[in-house]
């Protein structure tokens, strides 16, 4: 017998999480193991608790701030290119075919720079936004961590892949609060 390469094992895992998720079979009631215990299963949404905790909240003022100044900076670049491109097509008819052609391959560089800078900016805004929420992530499933075992959850999954839970195995509020208040778990 031969085994599977990794991307195809993970790939069958994966669907299979996501047949008993679909079914239900993982939320509608605890699990039974061979020896008659239970799993006790919660959902998270750990994307909703990083933006909705108060860091995640100013990371998103920081990173909007950023964005806005880079829209302006693109829309005021792309409205001088268009201004441009309405010059050459007005005087298209008076110029001659060199200095059209010219015209026409400095405006196509000129474009072809703004998109280099839109991608630039992309990349940079992605990078802020890595630094500042990465952070917030880890100490979001530290929460989490400290909520399964203080709690008893054997598992806790993103919610994303939860086609049904009872609202009270949803730990975001709790994780966020917790975040909020300095991260420590309550004692049971």
């Amino acid at each position: 017998m031969t085994l599977a390469p990794p991307f195809v094992r993970s790939g069958i895992a994966r669907w299979l999480a996501s047949a008993l998720l679909a079914t239900g079979l993982v939320l509608f009631a605890p699990l039974a193991s061979a020896q008659g215990q239970t799993t006790k299963v919660a959902v998270v949404d750990v994307q909703r608790a990083v933006m909705q905790t108060e860091d995640g909240l100013r990371a998103q003022a920081t990173l909007k701030k950023l964005f806005d100044s880079r829209q302006q900076e693109l829309n005021k670049k792309q409205a001088d290119l268009g201004k441009q491109k309405e010059d050459i097509d007005k005087q298209a008819k008076v110029m001659s075919q060199a200095a059209l052609q010219k015209r026409v391959e400095e405006w196509q560089k000129a474009m072809m720079e703004l998109q280099t800078v839109f991608l630039e900016y992309n990349k940079e805004l992605e990078k802020k936004q890595k630094e500042l929420t990465d952070p917030i992530v880890e100490k979001v499933i530290g929460i989490v961590k400290r909520l399964a075992t203080t709690e008893g959850f054997d598992l806790v999954i993103e919610r994303q892949f939860a086609h049904y839970y009872r609202g009270d195995l949803d730990l975001t509020d709790r994780c966020i609060q917790l975040y909020n208040t300095g991260g420590a778990a309550p004692k049971k």
